[in-house]
């Protein structure tokens, strides 16, 4: 039996879900709202969780990572009464097992519920099969569930053969998490080679990369293999291969397709095994459809899709690599270990990192660089620009809320009536201060104002104030 957590405010929803679950065997749980349903999975096992997307109190894609990282790790299948294909893509790429839309028949929901439960089991089933590896990690320091899922897909794809892509922002870690798919397979001691496409000049590019003979052109004074030549028996990895020139990409493809190529000068073919490991910040899908990418190669890139977090989505491992990179840099430039104040810390978590990991190693050891002889590291050590952003994310944080938009009225008095309205409101708080300050003295009040005894008498009593104690 199998326990299943339906998150849904409506009594109909949930009536009917524990319908479909009680009828299939399985032990069913409902929480009618996001916070009560995260705080259950944290504390129950379940292995599958319906979610409704519209909750009272957030949004259930929202709310969708944090569910499936719950000690669990349950299947989630998200429930929708609003059809949304952009939600749809949201919910897969964030680890739903599938986005059904409240209208679908119970034969298509228990449909999704079984082959979930079915995926499931082989899963569990497989793990518990696996033996235990230590994976190594050179280098990629923290423990949070975005970090930890990359870890995950780098220790399947160490085990394969295929082809990975790494996608991530600049400054991301993309080459760490590389260097982590080649020292966890079995090609751990051979050569690790790196192409950085984006500084190979176009006009040397097919030699860099299949080698040429000596004399094969101007300059070629003695041959040299390339760096498919040179990855032979280990792993080459692309780096930011989006800048691959597009007349090259042909040439690359049949490569990878007959790991055979011809070196510059050369009459005869090259065989070399070498497994491919490529990585880009830019969106290669969006090129392909610009014909600024291969579609056929970027099939061939993507056997194996690692997609690395920013910065700014790992906050809890920011304390974590802080401390790393502190040591790390104390280390080598000679120095005692360094302590921190709470600061210090808070400033880095509140910080976006726009550079991503290679920002904030840099201003770790900038930091300690700086602070050479201080023991303890404080906020006002870190780099200014960085200090300042943080204070002005602050102050937005506490600006005022717009204020709320008032409707139109239905209907507008004529403007004149308006104005008349206006003044007589005026004019009647006018003359109320000016008897408040004359103390109702009338010979006071016409000082005053400038009025004479019978025009301020008429005003007083047009507007039916007392004239005097």
């Amino acid at each position: 039996m199998s326990r299943i957590l339906i998150v849904d405010d409506e009594d109909t929803m949930c009536q009917s879900l524990s319908f479909v679950g009680k009828r299939g065997g399985h032990d069913t749980v409902c929480e009618k709202t996001l916070g009560s349903a995260l705080q259950r999975a944290a504390s129950e096992p379940f292995d599958v969780v319906f979610l409704d997307v519209r909750m009272p109190d957030g949004n259930g894609l929202e709310m969708l990572p944090r569910l499936a990282q719950t000690p669990s790790r349950p299947e989630i299948i998200i429930m929708t009464g609003y059809g949304d294909p952009l939600g749809a893509e949201l919910a897969i790429n964030s680890g739903a097992w599938d986005y059904i839309e409240k209208g679908s028949s119970v034969k298509d929901i228990t449909l999704s519920l079984v082959r979930a439960l079915e995926y499931r089991k082989q899963k569990i089933s497989l793990g518990n099969r696996a033996g235990v590896v230590a994976l190594k990690r050179e280098n990629i320091v923290g423990n949070s569930a975005k970090l930890t899922a990359c870890l995950d897909l780098v220790a399947r794809a160490a085990g394969s053969e295929a082809g990975v892509l790494i996608l991530g922002e600049t400054g991301s870690g993309k080459e760490l998490f590389a260097r982590a798919v080649h020292q966890n397979s079995p090609r751990a001691d051979k050569q690790f080679v790196v192409a950085d496409c984006a500084s190979l000049p176009e006009t040397l590019v097919e030699s860099l990369l299949f080698g040429h003979e000596k004399g094969a052109f101007t300059g070629a004074e003695r041959a040299a293999e390339g760096l498919f030549g040179e990855a032979n028996g280990g792993t080459l990895f692309l780096d930011e291969v989006g800048e691959l020139p597009l007349g090259m990409q042909k040439a690359f493809l049949r490569v990878l397709q007959e790991r055979r190529f011809r070196p510059v000068g050369s009459h005869r073919e090259v065989e070399s095994d070498f497994r491919l490991v490529a990585a880009t910040n830019r969106n290669l899908d969006q090129m392909a459809q610009a014909g600024q990418f291969r579609s056929d190669l970027l099939f061939r890139l993507s056997s194996f899709v690692i997609e690395l977090p920013p910065l700014r989505e790992r906050k809890d491992d920011i304390k974590e690599l802080a401390r790393h990179y502190m040591d790390k840099c104390c280390e080598r430039n000679g120095l005692s270990p360094k302590g921190s104040c709470p600061d210090f810390m808070e400033t880095l978590v509140a910080y976006s990192w726009p550079g991503n990991i290679r920002e904030f190693i840099n201003t770790i050891e900038r930091t300690v660089i700086a602070a050479r002889e201080a023991p303890v590291l404080f906020a006002q050590h870190l780099p200014t620009p960085i200090r300042i952003k943080v204070a002005q994310s602050g102050v937005r944080q506490h600006e005022s809320p717009d204020p709320p938009r008032v409707a139109p009225p239905s209907e507008l008095p004529k403007l004149n009536d308006f104005r008349e309205q206006i003044y007589n409101q005026a004019e009647k708080q006018y003359l109320h201060d000016l008897m408040s300050l004359a103390n109702k003295d009338i010979s006071a009040a016409c000082r005053l104002s400038g009025l004479s005894q019978s025009r301020l008498y008429a005003l007083l009593k047009s507007h039916e104030l007392p004239r005097s104690q």
